[in-house]
C-alpha cells in the first residue's frame, strides 16, 4: 500500500463527501463487523477534530476523532479509532496512533491525552506511553479499558 496523505480538520471544514465517508467506515466497522448496536452519531462530532488518512484515489483506510479537553475532565481524548478493514496488516493502526498523538500535540500542546480502548489492545496502546486508568469494563459486548498518556 502506498504512503497515505493525512488530514486533521474541524467539523466545518469536512465536505459532505468526506463526512460521509467516515460515517459510513465507522459503521462498516464498529455497528457491522463488530456488532455492535449503538447510535454512533452521539453529538459530539460537530465539536471536534477529524483525522483521516487516505489513498492517492481518496479512499479513507484509517481514522481517528480528537476531542478536545473541554470536551473531557481536562484532557484531550483519542476515539473512534479505525482502520479500513481492506488496510489492515501493514502497521496502519501504528502509523494511525502516531497522526493521533502529533495532532493532539499541535492542537493541544500542555494536555493529557485519554482514550477507551479494547482490552485486548492495552499493550498496544502502551507502546505509545498510556496507562491504565480504570478497570476492565464492559461496552457494548466488548472488554474496554480507560488509559491516559499524560502531557510531554
Amino acid at each position: 500500500m502506498s504512503a497515505l496523505h493525512w488530514t486533521c480538520e474541524h467539523f466545518d471544514e469536512l465536505t459532505t463527501a468526506s463526512l460521509y465517508q467516515l460515517m459510513r467506515l465507522r459503521s462498516e466497522v464498529f455497528v457491522v463487523e463488530q456488532r455492535c448496536v449503538y447510535l454512533d452519531p452521539d453529538g459530539l462530532d460537530d465539536r471536534v477534530w477529524h483525522l483521516c488518512g487516505r489513498t492517492d484515489d481518496g479512499a479513507l483506510h484509517a481514522y481517528a476523532r480528537l476531542l478536545p479537553p473541554s470536551l473531557g475532565e481536562g484532557a484531550a481524548r483519542i476515539g473512534r479509532v479505525i482502520t479500513a478493514p481492506a488496510a489492515r496488516g501493514g502497521g496502519l493502526g501504528r502509523t494511525l496512533m502516531q497522526q493521533a498523538l502529533a495532532a493532539c500535540g499541535r492542537l493541544w500542546p500542555s494536555s493529557a491525552i485519554e482514550l477507551g480502548a479494547q482490552a485486548h489492545l492495552r499493550d498496544f496502546y502502551g507502546s505509545f506511553g498510556f496507562t491504565p486508568i480504570s478497570e476492565v469494563y464492559d461496552e457494548d459486548g466488548i472488554p474496554h479499558i480507560d488509559m491516559r498518556r499524560e502531557s510531554t
